[in-house]
């Protein structure tokens, strides 16, 4: 009996990958076209803005949060990065004109991703604000201010530098590829290794005694709304990049892509257990099943309904396997 009871729990820790191996598998099945090299990078490319956006939502589920907003937030901080790097800033007042480099812009749009992520954990910790009604709100207030900035008309041509970020390649690997896995080498870096990390595991597994116990907890939490924010951004530049253009719309729905990908990777919604590398495989599997879809011309909308389900599974199977420890 004991045996079993360990092989189940092995299984369970092991359970994202038994299932990517198990899709990967039927797919091959499926289409010809599944199992080729192109397809590979294709995959690798399509996931790179999720696993770094999920990054991002990792870090703010762990401490028992939610961040809705990441999707708008990444299509201000996309249409800053590219109003920026195209227009510049024009003070006609003052008969002045400030230009800016590829890099200056970038950091423009990262920093305007990290000001509201900080804003929504100002609006969380300070005013008692429930995360998901605060990230709710910034989701609306974020995508007004992208049709705002952009006049709801993208902003293209914005030239083979920009591009080179979304669309390059380095050492026969894609760029976006590179970026991800170096932020993702940092969170785990950051989690795994850090003060940082260890309070956010302490905050999220139980917030009563991580107060009794002296942790600064709001200024936790407004360091991983910040952070989250500024993955966002990073999110929304790659994919200026890739398109060349900040599109006023962007980003539509990459919060459920997301908290699936977190969900999936086995963190605990209640915050306070999870893993880095477990949202990366819980990326790679929507993103095959995105791609397998795909290939196998199901239509959009079931992909959608079969994307609930399997976050509605992933939701249930954590929750028994919390109910077992």
């Amino acid at each position: 009996m004991t045996n079993t009871k360990n092989i189940t729990n092995k299984l369970a820790k092991f359970q994202s990958i038994i299932a990517l191996l198990i899709m990967c598998i039927v797919l091959s099945f499926l289409s010809d076209k599944f199992m080729t090299g192109d397809n590979a990078w294709n995959v690798m490319r399509q996931i790179s803005v999720n696993v770094i956006i999920s990054v991002g939502m990792t870090l703010v589920i762990l401490t028992g949060g939610i961040d809705l907003s990441v999707g708008s937030v990444l299509a201000l901080a996309g249409a800053v990065t590219a109003g920026m790097l195209k227009f510049g800033a024009e003070f006609s007042d003052a008969n002045l004109y400030i230009g800016f480099t590829l890099f200056g812009a970038m950091l423009g749009g990262i920093a305007v991703g990290a000001f509201l992520g900080w804003f929504n954990g100002i609006t969380i910790t300070r005013f008692k604000v429930p995360p998901f009604v605060a990230t709710l709100a910034m989701l609306t207030i974020a995508r007004g201010l992208t049709m705002l900035w952009t006049g709801g008309f993208p902003i293209t041509g914005l030239g083979d530098n920009m591009a080179f970020i979304g669309t390059g390649w380095f050492l026969g690997i894609p760029m976006p590829v590179w970026i991800s896995a170096f932020v993702v080498l940092a969170a785990v870096v950051l989690t795994k290794k850090t003060k940082l990390g260890r309070h956010i595991y302490a905050i999220g597994g139980n917030e009563t005694a991580s107060r009794l116990s002296g942790l600064k907890i709001s200024k936790v939490k407004i360091i991983v709304y910040s952070l989250a924010g500024a993955l966002s951004a990073i999110g929304g530049i790659i994919i200026t990049s890739r398109l060349d253009s900040a599109q006023p719309n962007a980003g539509m729905g990459f919060e459920l892509d997301s908290i699936a990908a977190v969900v999936i990777g086995g963190t605990s919604l209640s915050g306070g257990k999870g893993t880095i590398l477990g949202t990366v495989q819980g990326a790679l599997i929507i993103g095959i099943l995105n791609n397998g879809l795909v290939l196998l011309n199901v239509s959009p909308f079931w992909q959608q309904v079969v994307k609930g389900f399997i976050i509605l599974l992933a939701v249930v199977v954590e929750k028994l396997n919390s109910k077992k420890e």
